[in-house]
């Protein structure tokens, strides 16, 4: 079976984790649904279908995570390869490149992890929680940057089969992408040294009770690292959307960079600084062959690109960081 998560459960078993090793198994099958989500069969069929390839060197530093052969793959086997990883279309978080194959995915991953790495403390040895991790982009920089366990969960079906397609070339046994949200992850958890939580705050409709499930899942000391959508103003400032914004309709509050600094001081973290401010650019988020559905350009006042077409701030994101007391 290509999708197995039977050696995470035995590995949990006895310790830290134990109690969550008990929920695992049924979390994952509701996770999975056939009954929940139709095309999930279409993406298994592309799952099991990927050709056997073995790699010979794997990359997890570099801006394309991926793999590649010692010698070059014969055409034929390329092809079908790039056909099945196709076939799990969209792909939003990257880019990867599969022995040639180049996913070059709505998103450029790459761009963001630069900018949080001047923030973020060493991974070294460390267990890592990545919140709404999409298909493990920014899980595989963790593992490759030296942290001992990297758990990525997010409720999308799609993204999972796609991790799991990565994972049949890349074949670490150190990370895993689990099927669901935080809601799922127990509570006070107390047991990861480093979490991330990035592109979720602003989709929560209770920004302080998700700070709150992100703090409750770090062990005292803990590192948490924020990315979300920001505002220009000072303390106090708050955009609480009316409708839709940039197009995305489960948008609920996108706070100025002091007012975020305000909420997490609040709630007793320590340490809390700003890494990044960053206004998102049509070359970061854009369509692709690997994601041919609208984009950010899509998603601008095609008459002035500092706006959305609702005629909100563009989108504008900022990186905190802040610890665990």
């Amino acid at each position: 079976m290509i999708i197995d998560y039977q050696p995470l459960i035995e590995h949990w078993r006895g310790g830290e984790l134990d109690a969550w090793s008990q929920q695992l198994a049924t979390q994952i099958e509701a996770g999975m649904s056939q009954q929940r989500y139709g095309d999930l069969p279409r993406w298994l069929e592309a799952l099991h279908s990927l050709p056997a390839i073995e790699a010979g060197t794997v990359h997890l530093r570099s801006g394309p995570v991926g793999a590649a052969t010692t010698t070059p793959l014969p055409a034929e086997t390329r092809n079908a390869l790039q056909a099945e990883l196709m076939n799990l279309h969209p792909w939003r978080k990257g880019p990867f490149d599969l022995f040639g194959v180049h996913i070059d995915t709505e998103w450029r991953s790459d761009w963001k992890w630069d900018r949080l790495k001047p923030g973020l403390e060493d991974l070294d040895g460390r267990r890592v929680l990545d919140v709404g991790c999409g298909s493990g982009y920014h899980c595989w920089r963790m593992l490759g940057d030296g942290a001992a366990e990297v758990i990525g969960i997010d409720p999308t079906p799609l993204f999972i089969v796609q991790f799991w397609a990565l994972q049949r070339y890349l074949q670490q046994p150190h990370i895993w992408v689990l099927p669901m949200g935080i809601e799922q992850v127990p509570p006070r958890l107390a047991a990861f040294d480093t979490v991330f939580s990035m592109g979720v705050l602003y989709h929560r409709r209770s920004p302080i009770d998700h700070l709150q499930e992100l703090k409750d899942c770090l062990r005292p000391g803990g590192q948490l690292l924020l990315e979300t959508l920001v505002i220009d103003g000072g303390p106090g400032a708050t955009l609480m959307p009316e409708g839709r914004y940039a197009r995305m309709g489960n948008v609920w509050f996108l706070p100025s960079c002091d007012t975020l600094l305000g909420w997490l001081r609040k709630l007793g973290f320590g340490d809390v600084n700003l890494v990044d401010v960053n206004v998102t650019t049509t070359e970061e988020q854009r369509s692709t062959d690997w994601m041919r559905f609208h984009s950010l350009a899509n998603f601008l006042d095609p008459e002035d690109a500092s706006k959305t077409v609702e005629g909100y701030p563009a989108p504008r994101r900022a990186i905190v960081t802040a610890t665990a007391p």
